[in-house]
This record gives C-alpha cells, sequence and structure tokens, in this order.
C-alpha cells in the first residue's frame, strides 16, 4: 500500500508539474498575442543577435595575432631547420622580419574578409528580405553565425580561420540587415523607434568593447576554443528562441507580401544616400584606428600591454550616454534628427584632429570618447531616419534600406585593416587623423539636405480610412495593398508608392516652402 502511495504522489505530483508547464506556455502565448510583449520578445532575439555579431568580430582580437604568430613560429623553425640548418644569425632576424610582416598582411586580409563579403552579399541579401520578410533571413543569419563560430573554435591553420572570418561577414548581412529591419517594422511610431533601434546600439557597442577582455581573459586560461564555444551556445539559445517565439515558418502572411523597392532605386533617392555617406564616414576614424593605434601607442607613448588593451573601453560610457542623449532629444524635437547627426559628425571630426596631440594614456581617452560619443549620436539619429524615409516616399519594407546601412558600416571596416597601415606607412598616423578630422566635418553640412525631410510628417489619412486599427508595420501595408486591389481596382505589385500617394514632395518643398501637400 505504501509502495502504490508513493507512486501516486509522484504522479500527482508530475501531473502538477505538467500543469504548471502548461500554464506557462498559455502565458507566453498570450503574451505574443499581445502586440506590446512581442515588440519587447522581438527586441531582444535582435539584440543578442546584434551582441554576438559584434562579440565575435571582436574576441578574436586579443586570439588570432599571438594564435597565428605561434603557426608561424611553429612552421618557420621547421623549414628554417629542415632548408637552413647552419644560417648565420643575421640572416635569421632578416627571415624573422619578413614573417612579421607576412603576418600583419595575413592578420589585416583576416581581418576585412569579413567586412568585404558582408559588403559583396548585402545587396542580394536585402531583395531577399524584402521578399520573404524578416524572420526567416534572421534566422538563416544566426545558423550561419553559429557554424562560423564552431569553426573558430576547431580551426587548427589559416586558411579554415579565413573561411570561418568570411562565413561571419555572410551571417551578418542576413543576421544585421534583418533585425534592424525588424525593429523598424515593430515600432512604427517615431520616438518609439528611436528607442528601440538605440538600445540595439548599445548592445553592438557593449558587445565590440566586451569582446576583447572576454576573449583574451578565456584564451589565456582556458585556452582558444572556450571563447567561441561559450559564443557558439548563446548563439544556439538565441535561434531556438526565434523558432519558439516568432515561429517563422508558420507565418503564412508573406505570401501575400507587398515587393519591396528595388535597392538600385534607394540608393540613387539623394536622401537616403546622404544618411548612407554620414554613416561610412562617421565610422571611419573608429575602423581606421583599430588596427593602427596600438602600434602608435607603443612607439609614441611607450604603452604597456594592458594599457592598448583598454584603449577603447572607457569609450563605452560616452557611447551609451550619446544614446541616451539623443534618444530623449529625438523624442521631443524629431526634425532636428539631422542636426544631431551633423553635430556628431563634428565631434567626431574635431576628436580625431586632437588624437595626434595626446602624449599619454589618460590624454588618449578624451578624444577617444568623443569619437564613439560622436558616432553615437550619428547612429543614433540617421538609423531611425532612414526607415522614416522609406515610410514617407516608399513602401514600408525595410530589408533593402537596412541594407544600405549595413553596407556603409562594411565599407569603413572592410578598408580599416587594409588601408590604414598604408596610410601611416605612406602618410604618417598624424595625416591619417587630420584627414578622417577634416572629411567629418566637411560632410556634415551635407546633412542640411535632410531638414526638409525631417520636418515633414507622413500621412496616415489613408491608412485610418483602410484599416480597422492602428498601423503595425510591414503586414498592415499588405492589408492596406488588399484593400487598395479590392476599392480601386488595381494590383498591389510592390511598387513603389509615387510622392503624391504619401501626401508631400519634400524636393518642391526644399524649392517652394508654401506649397501645400494633401
Amino acid at each position: 500500500m505504501d509502495g502504490e502511495g508513493g507512486s501516486f504522489g509522484l504522479a500527482k505530483s508530475a501531473a502538477v508539474k505538467l500543469s504548471e508547464m502548461g500554464e506557462r506556455t498559455k502565458q507566453l502565448g498570450s503574451a505574443m498575442r499581445d502586440p506590446h510583449q512581442q515588440k519587447r520578445i522581438i527586441l531582444v532575439i535582435v539584440c543578442v543577435a546584434l551582441l554576438l555579431d559584434n562579440m565575435l568580430y571582436m574576441v578574436i582580437v586579443p586570439i588570432i595575432p599571438d594564435y597565428l604568430a605561434d603557426l608561424e613560429s611553429e612552421q618557420s623553425e621547421h623549414v628554417h631547420l629542415v632548408l637552413h640548418p647552419n644560417t648565420s644569425s643575421a640572416n635569421s632576424t632578416s627571415q624573422d622580419k619578413s614573417n612579421k610582416d607576412n603576418l600583419d598582411i595575413q592578420i589585416g586580409v583576416l581581418f576585412a574578409s569579413k567586412a568585404i563579403l558582408q559588403l559583396l552579399v548585402n545587396p542580394l541579401s536585402g531583395t531577399f528580405i524584402d521578399r520573404v520578410g524578416y524572420d526567416i533571413p534572421l534566422l538563416i543569419g544566426l545558423t550561419v553565425m553559429f557554424v562560423s563560430t564552431c569553426i573558430f573554435a576547431f580551426a587548427e591553420n589559416y586558411a579554415t580561420l579565413f573561411v570561418a572570418r568570411s562565413l561571419q561577414g555572410l551571417g551578418s548581412a542576413f543576421a544585421d540587415t534583418s533585425g534592424f529591419a525588424m525593429i523598424a517594422d515593430k515600432y512604427t511610431e517615431e520616438a518609439e523607434r528611436s528607442r528601440a533601434l538605440g538600445i540595439s546600439l548599445a548592445f553592438i557597442s557593449f558587445g565590440s568593447l566586451v569582446a576583447p577582455p572576454f576573449g583574451g581573459v578565456l584564451y589565456e586560461f582556458a585556452g582558444k576554443r572556450v571563447p567561441f564555444i561559450v559564443l557558439a551556445s548563446v548563439c544556439l539559445a538565441d535561434g531556438f528562441l526565434l523558432l519558439t517565439v516568432i515561429k517563422p515558418f508558420s507565418n503564412r502572411t508573406r505570401e501575400n507580401m507587398p515587393v519591396g523597392t528595388p535597392i538600385y532605386r534607394l540608393m540613387v533617392d539623394p536622401y537616403i544616400a546622404v544618411v548612407a555617406g554620414a554613416l561610412t564616414m562617421a565610422n571611419i576614424p573608429l575602423a581606421f584606428l583599430e588596427p593602427t593605434i596600438a602600434n602608435w601607442m607603443e612607439t609614441t607613448m611607450h604603452s604597456t600591454q594592458w594599457e592598448m588593451g583598454l584603449t577603447w573601453l572607457p569609450a563605452f560610457f560616452p557611447h551609451i550616454l550619446g544614446v541616451f542623449i539623443t534618444v530623449k532629444l529625438a523624442a521631443k524635437n524629431p526634425h532636428l534628427q539631422w542636426f544631431y547627426g551633423a553635430l556628431g559628425m563634428v565631434i567626431i571630426g574635431a576628436s580625431s584632429c586632437t588624437v595626434p596631440a595626446c602624449k599619454t594614456f589618460g590624454q588618449l581617452i578624451a578624444p577617444l570618447c568623443g569619437i564613439c560619443f560622436g558616432i553615437a549620436l550619428v547612429d543614433t539619429a540617421l538609423l531611425p531616419t532612414l526607415a522614416f524615409l522609406v515610410d514617407v516616399r516608399y513602401v514600408s519594407v525595410y530589408g533593402s534600406v537596412y541594407a544600405i546601412a549595413d553596407i556603409s558600416y562594411s565599407i569603413a571596416y572592410a578598408m580599416g585593416p587594409i588601408v590604414a597601415g598604408q596610410i601611416v606607412h605612406n602618410l604618417g598616423f598624424v595625416q591619417l587623423n587630420l584627414g578622417m578630422g577634416l572629411v567629418n566635418v566637411l560632410y556634415a553640412p551635407a546633412l542640411l539636405l535632410l531638414r526638409n525631410v525631417c520636418q515633414m510628417k507622413p500621412s496616415y489619412s489613408e491608412r485610418d480610412n483602410l484599416l480597422d486599427e492602428a498601423p503595425q508595420g510591414l503586414y498592415d501595408t499588405i492589408k492596406l495593398e488588399e484593400v487598395r486591389a479590392k476599392k480601386k481596382g488595381y494590383s498591389s505589385s510592390g511598387n513603389c508608392l509615387s510622392v503624391d500617394e504619401n501626401g508631400f514632395d519634400p524636393f518642391r518643398a526644399q524649392q517652394s516652402s508654401g506649397s501645400d501637400y494633401t
């Protein structure tokens, strides 16, 4: 009897636990039906994906140079002993210098390969995202990043590391672009969109700055594989959360999804082109300083290894401050987004010019913090502006426009590891910084082109008449196109909306400010 009672108690306990799990599943399901909760969960998934991408981008900084140097040393010693067993020390020194130059080239190409492939794939990934939606490309990106991270963990030669780094660029082209596009689609109000994109930028900054010490410590005490295995595990968990919460393969709405504006049309849009140029110029100082500043510090300041390793860590806090300030200012004065971006570029330019004048590590922190603060202003102000421009000038599908933003970043970070070293070698570190600063200051007035666009609001009168509830981004666009087709008798082929259909013409607005469009 006691045995039967015990079995009954265990069965009852198991039933209670199953019931609790069922209740939690129901609560999660009801939370996902709530638009506000759904947006928050999607924001978490995207932010984790962006965090992982930037941690994987920067975690190799303290690992790969040392690891490749060990591989190069072992190979050169073996070849040297076999082919030249009796060479002199002078020849050995010359060989060591040649090996170091070769290693620097290998490291530069390895670091740039990610951005180069991302730059090549983004035009295709943007079009693909516009056609299939945002969730499946995000899952593809996370899957490729997971495979790339696993290859990094078990790679034992340069060729395998190069493949892993290039694969990361492929994954980033899908994950980053679809992530930003998904945020822009779900957060349709300007203030909410700026806040959500600002949060995602904070995660990017945190991932970039925490990854080098994270990778360096684990590499030192646990070996090369452990940092990548940890990142791969988090990537896998984020992928499972995406499958569980969003369920990308069960959403049938995409069958009627309007086709977004072709990326080549967005590229020739003068407003989008100005924003894309600003994003590239603003990120060039960071991309060019990352591979060159350590050698300059060692040569001019005789900095220690820990100082060179912590160079960018203090800059994390002004970057977060810049994001916070810009979000708050944009909520109060959304028509001044162009001004916040221009101000950020001036701050970046002034800070870049003062870097070569620094003589100590303490002095260097100030201009580096200024550069990151300015980048925060530019990114936080202009990324929502891209979505706004698509909303008021084209169909509200954001894959291609954020592919253009990703291309802008990739241009800077593809050139940085390869071009920056050559400029320093041929012209000098001072000339590099003065050139970057001057370019940013001179480009800032170009953002004046956006001043009238940012003052104009998209007309929601047609949406309010055709939709029963507030617009919710991409899928409201689908519904709007379907209702239009029924009421007006034309097919929603996904062609870009004309300016008159959106209620304004920014080009004429700049030519004659007295004109009124409805």
